[in-house]
């Protein structure tokens, strides 16, 4: 079961009292104090956020539960791909509050594209203006299947003790730090019986039987309540509501008890051939890589050797393990629907399958990376350790993109948000030793030409003792977009020997690499060699080179130079209702609007913009949606950069070359 929701709604806090009720562990810790079982990255205690997922079990009477707890900040929404992909059910865990918060929003949207079942557990019910009903009630407004109540809370904010279970008609209160069963107080029961009228009628939709049972006696027994909810929730027609607090330990038993009665697992062949697949993968510095493994069938033991069906080759798998937090509990083996770790796994990386090929192959897509920027060390020296270090934490963080951009030469990563890349390099020192810098990527300007230009260059020194010699007569003329450079030998006769025409192109693409107006390469450019001339003794390949070179600038700065720049096809996704905003910012982006199209209250936006401009549109782009907008980019052409622009570019450029003079 995965745990999903807003951050700090207490989804972490929630698995510590579940694992504390269960006698999992001890006592339950927070990550604000450092003591947290499943928040035990030093970035999660610095951030007091969870950052990635975690891992834990606990048993409950006949009945074992796999938590998967994962991150609310949208900007670690690649370790929530990760735990969705491979749980059998959802418990979406939101607050006490009239307002429906981004996070829970997104978590049922994920649910709802994967077909889950779901419960929704609202927590915190005992802090300041906690609101269970205008929780409940926006709740019902906004999401389809409209969500239920199977619990009443006794109490609010302060006064919180305890639960009404809707399904029994029996109350659970705290009382002299116990949970005690007992009837529902008396000011509640018509009330409750109003309500529970409510669930009855939910638990009979969900199967046809029971609601004919339900339309001919008009009501229904507890085992036909538990088994119409059962199914309803199993088929996504039905979503339990519950409440509790996580911190106040009230309606956690409850809470528990619910998932092993509603939420259902996945069936899964225990007798089948060995099946797994990799859904994380992280990198401990004690014990090396550790591969995060959901068992499709069979059995996995430790020392198998398996195939990776994804990636060739066999692994061994070494000693398995369950983990709880960072605490490694070795296993003899792990069966079918059962999750677990291996360490040490010589190829395999997060989304291969090792064993059989599975009947049902998970569903892991990450989120595209939007928010990027140029990285450099710190320190002289370190390049390849951040090179390694950048290409290790890739491996954990599939949603981290890590490229060397082939224009500006920048080292440049990418992510979901500002946060995710400052964890990043803290990661990167913590983990690989090594500092590092970052400022907003360059943009990958180019420079052409508009029109047809000839010139000459000369390179003739003959000042005494072996002298230089190499004069060339070049053209040059514009090309379509992306035909880069088209040489021409139109020399005649012996004007320039044969083996030095090859030193006047290498001229002529060095000076292309530096450009003539910005110190951005030059493209699209059709360049003829014409005439020339050269001296029996004093002629060279440099010569030649260097005339070849003073020829192109020439030419170049007489053929009207112009700036190109790299436009982006942008695909956004965002709420209906931030249309009109996110348009207008676009229009203040140079972006082109190629169209959009509408469905459940979403808008997917497609246009094309500069690429200078996407920085500015990742920052701006969670503000104007309240973090529920994404995007993502492909390049798509090079075009002409505005004339007041352009002049900008240049100025830029100009200062950043005397800066480093």
């Amino acid at each position: 079961m995965v745990l999903l929701g807003h951050s700090h709604e207490g989804k972490t806090s929630l698995c510590e009292a579940m694992l504390v009720t269960a006698g999992t562990i001890v006592r339950a810790g927070s990550t604000s104090s450092g003591t947290s079982t499943l928040d035990f990255e030093p970035e999660e205690h610095r951030h007091q956020i969870s950052i990635n997922l975690a891992l834990a079990d606990l048993e409950f009477g006949q009945t074992k539960v796999n938590l998967i707890d994962t991150p609310g900040f949208v900007d670690f929404a690649g370790q929530v791909a990760s735990g969705v992909a491979v749980a059998d059910s959802a418990l979406i865990v939101a607050s006490p509050s009239a307002t429906l918060a981004v996070g829970t929003e997104a978590a049922w949207a994920r649910v709802q594209s994967n077909r889950m079942p779901r419960l929704i557990v609202i927590n915190k019910m005992d802090r300041d203006n906690a609101d269970f009903y205008g929780a409940l009630d926006s709740m019902r407004a906004q999401m389809s299947p409209k969500p239920v109540a199977l619990n009443l809370p006794i109490g609010s904010e302060a006064t919180f003790r305890g639960v009404v279970d809707l399904v029994h008609m029996r109350a659970t209160v705290l009382g002299d730090g116990k949970a005690m069963e007992g009837p529902i107080p008396d000011d509640m029961q018509e009330f409750a019986a109003t309500r529970r009228e409510r669930l009855v009628e939910a638990a009979a939709e969900g199967d046809d039987q029971i609601l004919a049972r339900y339309l001919e006696d008009g009501t229904l027994s507890d085992e036909d309540v538990e088994r119409g909810l059962s199914e309803g929730v199993r088929a996504g027609t039905v979503c339990p509501v519950v409440c509790c607090s996580a911190t106040a330990m009230i309606g956690v038993r409850t809470l528990i008890r619910t998932i092993c009665e509603l939420l259902p697992a996945q069936p899964c062949d225990a007798q089948a051939a060995a099946s797994a697949f990799v859904f994380n993968t992280t990198a401990d510095p004690f014990v090396g890589r550790i591969s995060y493994i959901k068992v499709l069938g069979g059995r996995l033991l430790s020392e198998q050797h398996l195939p990776n069906r994804t990636r060739g080759g066999e692994e061994r798998l070494g000693q398995i393990f369950t983990l709880r937090g960072k605490n490694h509990l070795n296993s003899d083996e792990l069966v079918a629907g059962d999750i677990g770790a291996v360490a040490k796994l010589a190829h395999t990386l997060t989304g291969d399958v090792l064993g059989s090929e599975p009947t049902r192959m998970p569903d892991l897509r990450f989120p595209n990376p939007s928010y990027s920027l140029a990285i450099f060390p710190r320190a002289r020296g370190d390049e390849d350790r951040i090179s390694i270090g950048l290409a290790r934490l890739a491996e954990e963080d599939p949603s981290l993109g890590v490229n060397r951009d082939e224009v500006t030469h920048q080292l440049v990563i990418s992510g979901l948000g500002d946060v995710h890349l400052a964890v990043i390099l803290e990661k990167l020192k913590r983990k690989y030793s090594v500092e590092a810098e970052t400022q907003v990527p360059k943009v990958g300007y180019l420079e052409t030409i508009s029109r047809t230009a000839r010139a000459e260059g000369r390179h003739v020194k003959q000042s005494g003792g072996h002298g230089q010699y190499g004069v060339c007569t070049i053209e040059i003329a514009p090309l379509s977009r992306g035909e880069g450079l088209i040489w021409e030998d139109k020399v005649f006769g012996g004007s320039i020997p044969q083996s030095f025409r090859p030193s006047v192109h290498k001229g002529v693409v060095d000076a292309m690499t530096q450009g003539v107006i910005s110190g951005h390469p030059m493209v699209d450019v059709r360049v003829t060699l014409l005439d020339g001339k050269y001296h029996p003794v004093d002629s060279s390949d440099m010569a030649f080179q260097l005339a070849g070179s003073i020829a192109f600038r020439k030419a170049a700065a007489e053929a009207e130079p112009v700036l190109l720049e790299p436009v982006m096809d942008v695909v956004l996704n965002i709420p209906e209702r931030s249309l009109g905003e996110v348009m207008s910012d676009l229009n203040t982006k140079r972006a082109r609007i190629l169209g959009s199209e509408g469905a459940a209250g979403w808008q997917s936006v497609r246009a094309q913009m500069p690429e200078s401009e996407i920085h500015e549109l990742a920052l701006g782009l969670r503000s104007l949606t309240q973090g529920r907008g994404d995007f993502s980019t492909a390049f798509s052409h090079y075009e002409l950069v505005p004339t007041n622009l352009t002049r900008m570019v240049i100025e830029a450029r100009q200062r950043e070359t005397s800066g480093r003079d």
